[in-house]
């Protein structure tokens, strides 16, 4: 059994200065997962939940790697488009399942080449990258961010992310001032900016996380740029017992807390 961690939206996310590649600092989130594992040899075929992920794509992106086909058993804890990297994690599960054990970067292009856009789950600490996700590459390592306690769920209907879209702000100041090492309590404020960047370009209109981080004294708040995942930042153990409550009362569905960030 091959288990890969999603993410749960991204810290940063949009251009890497105006006409520059769009860029993103993404959340792991080891709650949304993909598991596989294979069942047999002979032709493809996946059975359980493969996702986003279709049975010619998959042949082919096993091709791709040089990897045998099978029969594979799939299964993803986290709804397709909600921005939580559940077909890239499938991608990846899936490689690892069928024997892939070669470098990271072998296997972003291989995803990049599926997907059109990919997420950096096949490398060990994502969160220490800063990913350029339309072109399946590390533009820098980074420092991780500071441990967080992220009180979140999903937001509206699902959106899946679209390749060729570009229609990102420009947030290379919010890289600078993240590259500056930042405690929590700021990234919680570029994380908010980030993500407000993105609301005023792409919507939604009513988006509550501003709202909800006034009332439960959140650190800020992140959202998927691309799909309906949003959240809440706070410091471990200090999200107050009704903020799972508060969420809900705002539309947000599958409300759960997760762990992210550099290990205390």
């Amino acid at each position: 059994m091959v288990r890969v961690a999603g993410h749960f939206g991204e810290w940063l996310q949009g251009r890497l200065g105006p006409g520059g590649p769009v860029t993103l600092v993404t959340i792991p989130c080891a709650e949304l997962c993909v598991t596989a594992k294979r069942l047999g040899d002979g032709p493809l075929d996946l059975a359980g939940d493969a996702g986003t992920v279709g049975l010619a794509d998959a042949a082919m992106f096993l091709a791709g790697l040089d990897l045998s086909q099978g029969t594979f058993h799939i299964s993803a804890e986290m709804p397709a488009g909600g921005g939580a990297g559940a077909s890239t994690a499938t991608l990846v599960a899936l490689a690892r399942a069928a024997g892939f054990e070669g470098p990271a970067p072998i296997l972003a292009k291989a995803c990049l080449s599926t997907e059109g856009a990919s997420d950096p789950l096949m490398y060990p600490h994502p969160d220490r990258l800063l990913w350029a996700s339309r072109q399946g590459r590390v533009i820098a390592t980074i420092a991780p961010p500071p441990a967080a306690e992220i009180v979140g769920g999903f937001l509206g209907a699902p959106l899946r992310t679209e390749p060729s879209d570009n229609a990102f702000p420009d947030i290379a100041d919010l890289v600078l001032a993240w590259r500056e090492k930042p405690d929590l309590a700021s990234c919680g404020a570029l994380a908010s900016r980030s993500a407000e960047r993105t609301t005023e370009l792409r919507g939604p209109t009513d988006d509550p996380m501003p709202e909800l981080v006034r009332q439960t004294g959140a650190l800020g708040h992140v959202r998927a740029h691309t799909g309906s995942a949003r959240g809440l930042i706070f410091a471990p153990g200090q999200a107050p017992e009704n903020a799972d409550a508060i969420l809900r009362g705002a539309g947000l569905t599958r409300v759960f807390r997760f762990r992210t960030g550099d290990a205390p």
